[in-house]
């Protein structure tokens, strides 16, 4: 990565490997990150987990919401007695490629009337898309891409999290934009910083 962007990582669902997947992304680019919201596991965030695994991210930003329990946001931030606004949100001055962190899929809510992907459009921020293969992951992926697609955000990356049935990667790939580049990142056979490492060296010999 050789330009200044700003990316948002979105997932089609959650547990699909955002967190990893952004780590392994700011390795790769020698990026700055951001999870601007973190939902419980306030000991053990998202953004702790990112520094603990990478050697090279130039810098890790504070969260703009640290809630202290694992649930939506909305509702995380209604039992801290907290409410959550989009004009809360501003994207860091970074002088460095940017890579920030959402919370869950696109239609995790943070209010009563906005989700991420309101977030997304609200910070006019491309989106990195992260799949991984379950029972359900072709029509969730296509769902998410018609969603950024009907609320006219690019989709500049599609980011395969794993190994993929062939037949399930297939259908995806065909209701991508041609614009839409894809990256395949490899299973990680344990969360340290030589197997990120390791996964970032297979990208850049691709």
């Amino acid at each position: 990565m050789t330009t200044i962007s700003t990316f948002f990582v979105s997932g089609i669902g959650t547990s699909v490997g955002k967190t990893i997947c952004s780590a392994i992304l700011a390795q790769w680019w020698n990026a700055a990150y951001w999870k601007p919201l973190q939902s419980g596991d306030l000991q053990a965030s998202d953004s702790m987990m990112v520094k603990k695994i990478t050697t090279r991210v130039s810098k890790i930003y504070e969260p703009q919401f640290e809630l202290n329990t694992a649930c939506s946001p909305h509702h995380s931030a209604e039992l801290d007695k907290r409410k959550i606004a989009l004009t809360d949100f501003a994207i860091p001055a970074s002088k460095e490629t940017l890579i920030i962190e959402g919370a869950g899929g696109l239609y995790v809510p943070l209010n009563e009337n906005d989700f991420i992907i309101d977030l997304i459009a609200y910070l006019k921020l491309p989106v990195i898309l992260v799949c991984q293969d379950y029972l359900g992951c072709i029509n969730h992926s296509i769902l998410s891409i018609n969603a950024l697609k009907q609320r006219n955000i690019r989709l500049s990356h599609m980011v395969f999290n794993g190994e993929f049935e062939p037949s399930s990667k297939r259908i995806i790939l065909a209701n991508l934009h041609q614009q839409t580049k894809v990256i395949d990142i490899p299973w990680l056979e344990k969360l340290d910083k030589k197997q990120v490492i390791k996964a970032v060296n297979k990208l850049k010999n691709k």
